[in-house]
Order: C-alpha cells, then structure tokens, then sequence
C-alpha cells in the first residue's frame, strides 16, 4: 500500500445507479470550473489520469493516479505505435438484439 496521501479529484464525480442496466457501469459528472483547475495542475505532457475507486463506505470516490514508471520513461513507445485495423461485424439475426 503506497503511504502517499490520496489526492482526491476536484471537480469531479461517480455515481453508480444499482438500477441500472448491466452495461451502465456508472455516471460522471463534472464541475467544469474546478474540473478544469484541477487537469491544468495536475496534467503531464497533457493526460491527467484518473481511477475511480470504492471507498469502505460503499461509496466511489475519484482519486489522481500518481503512478509513474520507474526511470521516469513512458511505459508505451509514443509515435512508435503500429497503426490497427479493426474488424467491424455486422450482427445477424441470430445476436439476440432487441432492436
């Protein structure tokens, strides 16, 4: 367990409606003012990552993430990524959709 105090995320929120469908994990929300505030102190070489989390309350907080890699590099080559295709199916009527 890291002994850094967790830096909580301004601006920002997480809700979980337990209503919900399964394919909705959770609402965000952001205060734009202090959302905004808080990704400009907090940005490095423009990302600002984030974990939401579950407090022992039950309750989901968002906290910074501070990880970062030892010897300072990035743990992904930038500009060296091999461009990707993707396969798109189409479903059939077999899927099971709704719609």
């Amino acid at each position: 367990m890291s002994t850094e105090e967790k830096i909580f995320a301004d601006g920002f929120s997480f809700k979980r409606n337990e209503n919900a469908p399964d394919f909705v994990v959770g609402r965000l929300s952001m205060k734009v003012d202090e959302a905004i505030a808080f990704i400009k102190q907090h940005e490095k070489r423009g990302w600002v990552n984030l974990n939401i989390k579950t407090a022992r309350s039950g309750n989901h907080y968002i906290e910074l993430d501070t990880y970062e890699p030892k010897g300072g590099g990035d743990s992904v080559a930038v500009g060296k990524s091999k461009p990707t295709t993707k396969k798109v199916s189409t479903p059939s009527e077999d899927d099971g959709l709704p719609f």
